[in-house]
């Protein structure tokens, strides 16, 4: 294992220890990483991506602001935070520097979007006014219909004729056993019986 391998493995251990429960901290890999820079969702954020080569540290590591999440800085503001954050590096070389130049980036955030509007570009705050807007559509409600059990359907089958038409009278109610269910109970009656 050559020596900027053995760095590049003590280092990523030292990043996954600093930044472990950091929400702005993101590993995509083991040699690129991601750090939300700013207030969230703000025009003074942004997203800074390093990732370094096999000669990191003697080399420093790519640095892009090409993330989604930037498409509201202007050009202007992105070379300028790549190249400030370059020319900390390159006094750093040899040496584990993610950690420091994400650092930098954020004790200097002020001073590295100085040119960057306070407004948003129309077209990001059009999203974001979309976003804000945006109700879902009223749907009504349809009945559900009954679902008869296979039992249910068997009986009524069984109940139709040959036209599919129920015969007369399906649904009278037999009276002799409606009277026996809600009449007078047996006893009710022998008693009065035996008491005339």
């Amino acid at each position: 294992m050559s020596a900027n391998a053995e760095l590049q493995q003590e280092e990523l251990e030292v990043l996954r220890s600093i930044y472990q429960g950091d929400d702005c901290f993101k590993e995509i890999s083991p040699n690129v990483f991601q750090y939300k820079i700013g207030e969230d969702q703000s025009a003074k954020s942004f997203l800074l991506e390093m990732s370094w080569g096999e000669n990191y540290p003697s080399e420093p590591p790519a640095i892009s602001l090409d993330a989604f999440y930037n498409k509201h800085i202007v050009p202007e503001v992105k070379n300028h935070v790549i190249e400030s954050v370059l020319e900390r590096a390159q006094e750093m070389l040899d040496m584990a520097m993610i950690f420091s130049l994400f650092e930098f980036a954020k004790e200097n955030c002020d001073e590295l979007l100085s040119s960057q509007p306070d407004i948003l570009p129309q077209s990001v705050a059009d999203e974001k006014q979309e976003q804000v807007c945006y109700t879902e559509p009223t749907t009504k409600v349809k009945e559900r219909k009954e679902h008869l059990t296979k039992a249910q359907k068997r009986k009524l089958y069984n109940i139709q004729d040959v036209k599919g038409e129920m015969p007369r009278g399906w649904n009278w109610v037999d009276i002799v056993k409606h009277l026996s269910q809600t009449g007078k109970s047996q006893e009710n009656v022998l008693g009065s019986n035996s008491a005339s």
